[in-house]
């Protein structure tokens, strides 16, 4: 699961617990001018994920760094169900998939604080 918060035009993932030292990632601190926007996507967990570079992969569980087709994404799903992808530009990652508690509201927040 992941804390995601929206401050002062940035949007902040931190895994929690283990899914910290899993992932290989304490925080991820992205610009909101860099975001795309976010979609609720309860299917996203049967997407082909690429090789794992570096990261954990066990059934029903992906955490840490994926590459596909040149293209880099962050994964940290556990809850099949509640997964929210966050398309992003001019970042490191151009989509990250996460495990949130309340995946509506989320998606709402980050699509109206994007900038149009």
């Amino acid at each position: 699961m992941n804390t995601v918060t929206l401050t002062d035009g940035i949007l902040r993932v931190e895994p929690r617990g283990l899914d910290n030292p899993w992932s290989f990632t304490r925080r991820l601190e992205i610009p909101l001018a860099h975001v795309r926007g976010a979609t609720f996507d309860p299917g996203a967990n049967a997407e082909p994920k690429g090789f794992r570079r570096p990261g954990l992969h066990l059934p029903g569980k992906w955490a840490g760094t994926f590459s596909r087709g040149g293209a880099l994404s962050f994964w940290n799903v556990s809850t099949p169900g509640r997964t929210v992808v966050v398309e992003l530009t001019g970042e490191r990652y151009q989509r990250l998939f996460l495990s949130v508690a309340e995946p509506r509201p989320l998606v709402d927040a980050i699509n109206a604080a994007v900038p149009r």
